[in-house]
């Protein structure tokens, strides 16, 4: 059954119907179709199309298709050309030909949108939720070692040292703002289309606010012809999905990264990583490889759909079919990305004297020894240049911070106060870095209380 074709003599080609035909993938908007249609027939009442009897028996007829559509089975066999098509043909053979009047007053183009929109409501809440989970289970990672001192990088060279929790933290922040994003694009797909027609606006006086009022939108959109070309929302959504796949990706190349002989600092679950099918004595980090790679994908649906609305003409062209693909295989894969991070997470165990071992050895104090200096007086400039001396020294003689002591600094430079020598341990300079958002004690205990209050806003 076509929604359309009274202007035409003949029927589409086989090859035209199986290359257009959207069911294969659009299928999974139909709980979204049948909601939006059950809406669109109490407004076809309240415009005098429908009596209270047919709007009952139509909107029963959806419901009993709502039903029958989450059992395994029910789109086999279906030829249809879309799940709107599929929708109205089960509901004629429910309703009779009173669904013939569904369809009154609103165009395929409102209807995908408002599906979309719909579909998208709901499934921003569920990653923001995933989001939350992974954001928790870093949290929980953080105060299995508190007190954990870890190098932290740039340029990946050894910087300054670092509390492990305030490294999680880091990707907590990341995460925090991954959930606002998906926050606020469902806040963009979250006001209502119908009413919009095909792209001038309806000819029937729907009130398009009750319509909102009973699908649970925020608002209407202002413009019947934006509604038509619109597709920023899901742009908006695999904007979100992409970024949030980027932060993943980073913290799986971290952890890959030091959970190598090389680093040994994590050790990662055996739930989570793999053999070899050769070398007996691999362990290796696929969840973390695959969590990596499939940032590419995501990052692709984006670049696919911008491109394909790029060049688009005002207002609704066909070439918009091909937005569902890639919003729901970006939804798939972050949704998937977020449950094994988490995965990864509750399963890694930190070996706090490797990575400790690795900050002590380095000159990872020489910023605090160089501030040190400066609050003694010194101008930064002569304290960076001294301090950047005794690293050569040390570098030439083989001699490790820890190994250097009072008196030695003194002789080395007559700056150094017998004081400083404590900074030469970096738990110790840390302790200089209470400013709020650093990396000293106090602060990061105070940030991660914050955080686990914070939690609950990023499942909202």
């Amino acid at each position: 059954m076509k929604l359309w074709g009274g202007r035409f003599e003949a029927g589409p080609s086989e090859v035209f119907e199986r290359f257009s035909g959207s069911l294969h993938f659009d299928k999974r908007l139909i709980d979204a179709d049948i909601r939006g249609s059950q809406a669109f027939a109490r407004a076809l009442e309240r415009v005098g199309i429908l009596t209270a009897d047919e709007r009952e028996r139509i909107v029963e007829a959806f419901e009993q298709i709502r039903d029958e559509a989450r059992a395994v089975g029910f789109f086999d066999g279906a030829t249809d050309e879309d799940v709107h098509t599929l929708v109205i043909r089960k509901l004629k053979e429910r309703a009779g030909d009173v669904a013939d009047k569904i369809h009154t007053g609103r165009s395929r183009n409102e209807q995908v949108s408002l599906d979309m929109r719909l579909w998208l409501r709901e499934e921003c809440g569920r990653v923001r939720g995933l989001i939350a989970d992974f954001a928790a289970a870093l949290l929980d990672l953080a105060g299995r070692n508190p007190d954990a001192v870890i190098p932290g990088y740039t340029h990946m060279r050894r910087a300054q040292a670092v509390l492990w929790p305030h490294y999680l933290l880091a990707y907590f922040e990341m995460l925090a703002r991954d959930a606002e994003r998906f926050a606020e694009a469902r806040r963009r797909a979250n006001v209502l289309p119908l009413g919009s027609g095909a792209l001038a606006g309806s000819g029937f006086p729907f009130d398009r606010e009750a319509i909102a009022r009973d699908l649970g939108f925020e608002g209407i959109t202002r413009n019947s012809m934006d509604v038509s070309a619109d597709r920023d929302f899901v742009l908006d959504f695999l904007y979100a999905a992409s970024t949030t796949m980027l932060h993943l990706s980073r913290l799986a190349e971290d952890w890959i990264l030091y959970s190598s002989e090389e680093f040994g600092w994590l050790e990662l679950g055996d739930g989570v990583t793999s053999g070899s099918s050769l070398m007996p004595q691999k362990k290796n980090p696929d969840s973390l490889e695959l969590i990596r790679g499939k940032c590419g994908r995501v990052i692709g649906c984006l670049n696919a759909l911008m491109v394909t609305m790029k060049g688009l003409p005002l207002t609704y062209n066909r070439d918009m079919q091909e937005d569902k693909e890639p919003l729901f295989e970006a939804a798939d894969q972050v949704a998937g990305a977020l449950e094994m991070a988490r995965a990864v997470a509750e399963l890694v165990t930190l070996h706090a004297e490797r990575p400790r071992e690795a900050a002590a050895e380095s000159w990872v104090v020489a910023t605090d020894l160089a501030e040190a200096l400066a609050r003694a007086g010194v101008p930064f400039h002569r304290a960076h240049q001294i301090v950047g001396k005794l690293v050569l020294e040390s570098v030439r003689s083989g001699k490790k911070p820890a190994e250097w002591t009072a008196a030695e600094l003194a002789a080395f430079a007559p700056e150094f106060q017998e004081q400083m020598a404590r900074l030469l341990d970096p738990a110790e300079g840390m302790k200089s870095r209470e400013v709020l958002g650093g990396t000293g004690p106090e602060v990061v205990a105070q940030a991660l209380a914050e955080a686990r209050a914070r939690l609950a806003q990023m499942r909202v």
